[in-house]
């Protein structure tokens, strides 16, 4: 029986594929972070859960993305459980700038 092959996935993948599915989903939706896991690898998404609260935190801490609990934004440093991510608004403003 083959070993199963190990999947690799960037940091910029994730980060963008959090971006890309918050861009999707703006202006009146949030998405799941099991969306985003999903969406880079689905047989193995559980593994990714962790490493996407991580990138969401920093992508929170730049000012591109909100992080809310119960339909409220909550600070980056200090969620826990359930969580949803949106763009923030200072992503469209550092977009425009540019």
């Amino acid at each position: 029986m083959p070993k199963p092959r190990k999947f690799r996935i960037s940091d910029e993948a994730v980060f963008e594929t959090i971006i890309q599915l918050c861009t999707a989903a703006w202006p009146d939706e949030s998405v799941r972070p099991e969306e985003i896991a999903m969406t880079l690898y689905e047989p193995e998404w559980q593994t990714l859960t962790k490493r996407i609260r991580l990138a969401v935190k920093h992508l929170a801490e730049a000012g591109h993305v909100q992080i809310l609990r119960k339909g409220k934004s909550v600070p980056p440093d200090d969620f826990k459980g359930v969580y949803r991510v949106r763009l923030a608004d200072s992503f469209w403003e550092a977009d425009a700038a540019d």
